[in-house]
């Protein structure tokens, strides 16, 4: 199976994040593809993760998942030392790792804004809010994201 220069220069660019993160640095991402719609969107958002000390539901996490990759999800539920995480624009299907192959917390989105960026906290009450709503709306998400992606 041959790699494309894509995927290692990635997989090369990750694992230095990584690195940085190991050692108590913070490290801004720009975020891929379109699982964590509504409050991520692919090529345009970034997040700033840190080392992921702490863990909670609801919580936005870098975690190596069990197809061996990486993905950028909410964690839904955790049970002893299996974590279920899930993309907010995922209508069905869950991830699962262990607590250790969680690698990273995001602590910030970062959206373009006129004139530069803006930096929303991922603790503030608002977001955490919406999350919240967000998950609850689950049965009806399609509709929702269908009306969302024609309007974007």
């Amino acid at each position: 199976m041959s790699i494309s220069r894509k995927t290692a220069r990635t997989e090369l660019l990750m694992n230095e994040a990584l690195l940085l993160i190991e050692e108590g640095k913070r490290v801004i991402v720009r975020v891929k593809g379109s699982s964590m719609l509504p409050f991520l969107r692919g090529d345009k958002d970034s997040v700033e993760l840190e080392k992921a000390s702490e863990i909670k539901c609801g919580d936005i996490v870098l975690a190596y998942v069990e197809e061996c990759r990486f993905v950028l999800h909410r964690i839904i539920r955790i049970d002893e030392e299996r974590v279920v995480l899930m993309g907010d624009g995922n209508l069905k299907g869950c991830e699962y790792c262990r607590i250790e192959d969680i690698k990273a917390k995001a602590v910030n989105i970062i959206k373009p804004a006129k004139g530069g960026y803006k930096k929303i906290s991922c603790t503030d009450r608002t977001h955490v809010r919406k999350a919240d709503l967000w998950k609850k709306l689950l049965p009806v998400r399609r509709y929702i994201l269908a009306i969302y992606k024609r309007i974007s």
